[in-house]
């Protein structure tokens, strides 16, 4: 599955667990309707374009009919999450299932859709020169924002820290945790798979533990999601007011500043900006390999087609920075190459993948569009200590891979299916040595396994020393015991049991006749 598909699920599982009473609540607004509507199945968005606009009540027979026979898992899937958000309501009737569209979703989709919408949920546009705040000037703001936190989790050394509202969320998330002998925060499991992820899964990784956190906060969950299925439905670049927002929404708006998502000339401004990263939100843009290479394509999206012809052609008359991969397109920055002698070099100059690379790469040297390093046991070492698995780490490798790389894998894997039809080999991007040897090192630290528990020591007598340690693994909690040295070790699930059988069993002994 995609990490497009994978957001996708995320949010429609959130949104499925809500109470109906809030769903209903979330129908009312248009804006919040066209939002869920995008992040539905295809399927699923078939089927509603087909009913808004219908009034009379339809078989679920007939949808059936309406899709091929290796679409059915499609058609389960995309009934399942309507119903799971009530957008489909059941009508009781003495014949065939019949069903009809959400009534509320219904008219707030359609008013979405033809501009009939009065409650202002695509929010106030206002009139504001424009002599500061451009495009240009929006993305450089969101891009420091969103890269601040990002350097931040990797560790690299910053000019300014992110706020302490993102300190919190990344510490609540679990994307962070806070060392309790020092009060630093260090990247976990979790944070390092953030990094892995295209910038509009980070962003709703964030705002879904943000809406968890608002829920602890007593604020209405519905005007939360109605502002930020709001941003994602704005006008990049235009000024919008902040008048028709309620106390809650004016409240959250401090956050999205730090998280890049709005821009405000100052705190008490009465006007906002969403940025480009909000206005992704909803969006089915392609997916971005790469944190920075996710940025990057952000900002670059927009752009004049021609300016962007004449920088490649400059680039590649003057420098190798813009390579072209296969069919003509660029490379991404941060590709990476992965020699059999654990020699890597990637293509990049940007400081966050630089860093992202130094969690498991021992780096060696940095020229203009490239850095050059070498994957050792050490480096692992390093990573597999700090919670980054190897399959994570070849995953990266693999997602990076220069274009290069990819095609060789192919050919070869081709040359392999023309040779033997019935060859099972998949595509081996990167050299398998690498691989094998980065999954070894792994296994090196996972034969030493750590267990919470009780050692059992200076037992007076040998007798004594059975009765307990046979006890103990009789009822299967005895982890390790020396019977030369009359001591064993039981988990701390099981170290209450046998306590309380050796002061039973013992104050027998111990009690006169």
């Amino acid at each position: 599955m995609s990490n497009s598909n994978l957001l996708k699920s995320s949010v429609n599982q959130y949104l499925e667990e809500l109470p109906q009473q809030i769903q209903s609540r979330l129908y009312q607004s248009p804006a919040t309707c066209l939002a869920i509507y995008r992040l539905l199945p295809q399927m699923a968005k078939f089927f509603i374009m087909s009913m808004v606009f219908n009034e009379n009540e339809i078989s679920l027979r007939d949808l059936d009919r309406w899709v091929k026979a290796s679409g059915k898992n499609q058609f389960q899937d995309a009934i399942k999450s309507m119903k799971s958000l009530h957008l489909l309501i059941p009508v009781r009737t003495n014949g065939p299932m019949m069903i009809n569209l959400n009534q509320t979703f219904r008219e707030s989709f359609r008013n979405a859709l033809t501009g009939g919408e009065v409650n202002n949920s695509f929010g106030i546009v206002v009139d504001e020169p424009n002599d500061v705040v451009n495009t240009e000037m929006l993305d450089a703001y969101s891009a420091d924002k969103w890269e601040t936190i990002l350097h931040f989790m990797v560790g690299t050394s910053l000019a300014s820290t992110p706020s302490g509202n993102v300190l919190n969320l990344l510490k609540h998330s679990k994307l962070m945790e806070e060392v309790s002998t020092t009060g630093e925060f260090k990247i976990t499991n979790e944070g390092f798979q953030f990094l892995l992820q295209e910038v509009n899964s980070q962003i709703w990784a964030l705002l879904l533990q943000y809406l968890k956190m608002t829920e602890t906060l007593q604020m209405d969950p519905v005007e939360v999601l109605n502002f930020i299925f709001m941003l994602g439905a704005l006008e990049f670049g235009k000024p919008y007011s902040m008048d028709g927002l309620s106390d809650t929404q004016k409240l959250m708006s401090k956050d999205m500043r730090d998280y890049g998502l709005v821009f405000q000339k100052n705190s008490n401004s009465n006007v906002f900006y969403p940025t480009r990263l909000a206005t992704m939100l909803t969006s089915d843009a392609k997916s971005i390999r790469g944190a920075s290479g996710a940025m990057d394509s952000v900002l670059k999206q927009n752009k004049d087609e021609a300016s962007n012809k004449a920088a490649s052609s400059n680039a590649d008359a003057d420098s190798d920075d813009d390579e072209v991969g296969i069919n003509g397109q660029p490379i991404q920055d941060g590709a990476l190459i992965v020699e059999t002698n654990f020699k890597l070099y990637s293509y990049s100059n940007s400081p966050l993948q630089i860093a992202i690379l130094s969690l498991f790469v021992h780096l060696k040297s940095r020229f203009t569009n490239m850095v050059t390093g070498q994957i050792t046991r050490e480096s692992i070492r390093r990573a597999l200590i700090n919670g980054i698995t190897a399959d994570q780490i070849i995953a990266y490798l693999q997602t990076h891979a220069h274009p290069q790389m990819r095609r060789l894998a192919e050919e070869k894997l081709e040359k392999k299916l023309e040779l033997d039809a019935n060859c099972k080999d998949t595509l081996q991007i990167l050299p398998p040595t690498v691989v094998d040897q980065i999954k070894l090192w792994q296994l090196e630290l996972d034969r030493i396994i750590s267990y919470d528990g009780s050692l059992y020591s200076d037992i007076d007598s040998h007798q004594e020393y059975i009765l307990l340690s046979t006890y103990a693994q009789d009822i299967g909690v005895l982890l390790w015991k020396d019977d030369r040295k009359r001591i064993f070790f039981v988990s701390k699930e099981g170290n209450s049991q046998v306590l309380d059988y050796a002061k039973r069993k013992l104050k027998k002994k111990q009690s006169p006749p």
